[in-house]
């Protein structure tokens, strides 16, 4: 009887509130314990300050909006330690009046709080020419000095032939990593490497329209691999095996001719086999005496048809050419 009257009352006391449960022990005196629970109603709100906060109605904390960055900066601040990596836009960093972005309603654009455009572009705040300065100061000291001997640049050009050439890209994206910079330019001159007459012309002959006459310059350009460094990589290799094959003398290059020649030679050609007939002719028809192969060569009037002849062959048809 006892147990179903206790269940009968915390049925009782299931939506309410338990006051308390006491219990008495003690030889000499009396000690109430008691536990008090309390059931809050849903609707009940609930006041609670902080430090910097504010209750709202709702039961939600809104912080109060402190004073911006920007303006307890002063004018002659140490703008490295305010930006001294590489780092997203900051609003209440920068004190600059920046806006960015559509205009609505034929408006100005947004300014600089709460822009979303600003953060997604990357930003040079932390290289100005007082960065850059403390940046070479700091590394001053593991340089080493340029060479004396390197003073021109026809003496940089002599030691070191080969030039590269990339290019780094900054744009407005989902990553900093733009596949155009991979691509890399290389440039060497012909007269700087270790070439005979032959070699010369058979790399010209493999290279075909990367060689430009002009200039006396190869240029390659590799874009084939992911990475930077392994298009340099596959470039200086295209360089070595250009000029090793250009050394090899297969066996049908002895039977060329004078119509397959890169361009046209005088020496051992029809046209100073004709040359020479003539004026030996010539030379017997006025009875005058022999003369023998290297004088009638090195005779100012054949070296003259000579070079005109080579020059019209090797450049075309051209006024300046035709009147020689």
């Amino acid at each position: 009887l006892f147990r179903s009257n206790m269940a009968a009352s915390w049925v009782a006391l299931g939506s309410f509130s338990l006051s308390s449960l006491c219990r008495s022990a003690g030889s000499r005196g009396a000690a109430a314990y008691s536990t008090v629970l309390t059931v809050q109603s849903p609707g009940q709100d609930r006041a609670t300050t902080g430090r910097g906060n504010r209750s709202t109605p709702n039961g939600r904390f809104r912080r109060e909006a402190f004073t911006p960055r920007t303006e307890k900066m002063a004018v002659d601040q140490d703008w490295a330690s305010v930006y001294p990596t590489a780092a997203v836009f900051k609003p209440s960093a920068v004190p600059l009046p920046v806006r960015m972005g559509y205009p609505v309603k034929r408006g100005v654009p947004p300014d600089k709080f709460g822009n979303l455009e600003l953060i997604k572009i990357p930003n040079f705040l932390h290289l100005t020419p007082v960065a850059i300065k403390k940046h070479c100061a700091a590394l001053k000291d593991f340089c080493t000095e340029w060479p004396a001997a390197l003073d021109t640049d026809a003496k940089c050009e002599q030691h070191f032939p080969i030039e590269t050439e990339s290019v780094d890209y900054i744009s407005a994206g989902t990553s900093l990593r733009n596949p155009k910079a991979r691509v890399v330019t290389l440039r060497v001159k012909l007269s700087s490497l270790n070439l005979d007459d032959h070699a010369k012309k058979k790399l010209i002959k493999l290279v075909g329209e990367r060689y430009c006459k002009g200039t006396d310059t190869l240029t390659i350009t590799t874009d084939r691999c992911p990475v930077r460094k392994q298009n340099l990589d596959y470039a200086m290799y295209l360089l070595t095996v250009l000029y090793h094959e250009s050394w090899k003398t297969e066996t049908w290059e002895s039977e060329k001719t004078e119509a397959d020649m890169e361009e046209y030679v005088w020496e051992n050609s029809a046209s100073e086999k004709s040359t020479l007939e003539t004026l030996c002719r010539i030379k017997a028809a006025e009875k005058s005496p022999v003369c023998s192969r290297e004088e009638l060569m090195n005779s100012d009037v054949v070296k003259e048809y000579r070079n005109s002849i080579v020059t019209l062959r090797n450049q075309g048809e051209t006024e300046e050419t035709i009147s020689q």
